[in-house]
């Protein structure tokens, strides 16, 4: 299973993809930070980030999408660009078929280091150390869009979106999604073959 975990920032906003195999084996795929220009306009920034995880989402084909659950912060506009970038990656992945998954810090924390208050320097070393890489991962949005990547292959009861969606799907309309989400990724094998 491809997880693609995303970090909402409305600046930095964080794509950590990995791959779930059998017995919870993690296998790093691909991590990288869709930044927005501060001095452009909100909107325009909201299409860059969205524009940013829809080229992400094409590309690695994930099974489902794990999105840090926006927390009420201190500064509201802080909270309220988060919020946004996360409802531009729940749309993205929403748009393409692909089930949602909300997890909060503190849920990411305790999946990875059996501590739900951890530092983020421990969050790093740990995702570093999960997924075998030899440095850490940075910036801090690139390990904790890992972190909730991991968090969902290892809890992924999480607060599953698209659980609740499909029970108002038809038979009929599952089975089109997965032929869509099949043939696209069938395309993306051969692309890869090819060189592209």
């Amino acid at each position: 299973m491809i997880i693609l975990g995303v970090d909402p920032g409305l600046t930095r906003c964080g794509v950590g993809v990995v791959e779930a195999g059998a017995y919870r084996r993690l296998s790093f795929i691909h991590v990288d930070v869709v930044r927005s220009d501060p001095h452009v306009s909100q909107d325009l920034r909201l299409k860059t980030i969205y524009d940013g995880l829809c080229a992400k989402m094409d590309r690695f084909i994930p099974d489902v999408v794990s999105i840090e659950r926006v927390f009420a912060q201190e500064n509201r506009n802080t909270v309220l660009g988060t919020a946004q970038a996360a409802g531009m990656a729940m749309l993205a992945a929403a748009q393409r078929g692909i089930p949602v998954a909300l997890h909060t810090p503190t849920e990411a924390k305790l999946a990875i280091t059996g501590n739900g208050q951890a530092q983020k320097a421990q969050v790093e070393r740990m995702v570093a150390r999960v997924l075998g890489l030899n440095t850490l991962p940075k910036p801090a949005d690139a390990a904790d869009a890992l972190a909730q990547a991991i968090c969902h292959a290892l809890r992924p009861a999480g607060a599953l979106q698209g659980g609740e969606r499909e029970e108002h799907l038809t038979e009929a309309q599952r089975q089109w999604a997965l032929a869509a989400q099949r043939a696209v990724k069938a395309q993306h094998r051969k692309n890869v073959d090819r060189g592209m």
